[in-house]
């Protein structure tokens, strides 16, 4: 018995890394075509890096893209506090109203369409150009998904669920949080993960609308001046950040709903 629970560990691991080898196959295979190219083909350092060469210069301006990547980590971390308190209030409004939902949704919808270029601009010129104009665009491009997913969700509900809870006296809300809720937890992980993508991102660009730090200031800075090795250096650090707050989901999701992990493994 504890012979087996040993083993445990050290399977979950290679399962893991078995899992992302194809991942990790392709990348190394795509960075090192890259490197190949720039070495041999003698183009400029000022028109394509070499992936050794942005590494280089990210870990010699390690401090200023640090100092850079604080003030954008912290407007996407607020900005999806709020987006997903958003989401969950107005998918509980538009669950327990059929009016408010036919009110609502479009209005949502055709947030979805305005173009982040034209708007945030503007949200900046409203704002001012400290860290509110970032929390509210990082908010406004992450909270339709999970909004989104948790409507399907709250529907998938098994109709005898509902029935058999509202046959023992169980008000509507008591069969929104018995049945329709933990109905909705698959697909609100789900849409989770597609708002993180998005996160960093609207926080860059926010930034790049009018910021005196982030990463999309830097970047900005690093064009102007014809570095797009520093460029790459920041583009890197959003990709991590990006990809550590989507692993997170997945950490967050294992430790409050390990029930979809375990039916997803089934399933494969």
């Amino acid at each position: 018995m504890s012979s087996n629970a040993s083993r445990m560990p050290g399977r979950m691991i290679f399962n893991h890394i078995w899992r992302a080898l194809p991942a990790l196959i392709a990348a190394g295979s795509l960075l090192l075509a890259w490197e190949i190219y720039c070495r041999f083909s003698g183009i400029s350092e000022t028109t394509l890096p070499a992936p050794s060469q942005v590494l280089l210069q990210a870990w010699l301006n390690r401090e200023a893209l640090w100092v850079n990547t604080v003030p954008t980590l912290r407007a996407t971390l607020l900005g999806f506090s709020l987006s997903l308190v958003l989401a969950f209030l107005l998918s509980v409004l538009i669950d327990f109203s059929t009016l408010m939902r036919r009110a609502l949704f479009p209005i949502f919808i055709a947030s979805q369409t305005l173009p982040l270029v034209a708007i945030a601009p503007l949200v900046v010129l409203w704002f001012g150009f400290g860290l509110l104009p970032k929390i509210l665009l990082v908010a406004l491009v992450t909270f339709f998904p999970m909004l989104v997913a948790l409507a399907e969700g709250y529907a998938s509900t098994e109709e005898e669920i509902e029935e058999l809870l509202a046959s023992m006296g169980a008000s509507r809300w008591k069969r929104f949080w018995l049945a329709r809720l933990p109905s909705a937890v698959a697909y609100f992980f789900a849409g989770l993960r597609i708002s993180i993508t998005y996160a960093v991102v609207a926080a860059i660009f926010a930034e790049y609308a009018g910021a005196a730090k982030g990463l999309g200031i830097y970047m900005l800075n690093a064009k102007n001046n014809f570095r797009p090795d520093l460029v790459l250096a920041a583009v890197l650090i959003s990709s991590l950040l990006t990809m550590v707050l989507f692993s997170a989901t997945w950490a967050v999701q294992r430790l409050a709903a390990p029930w979809i992990e375990s039916k997803s493994g089934r399933s494969r």
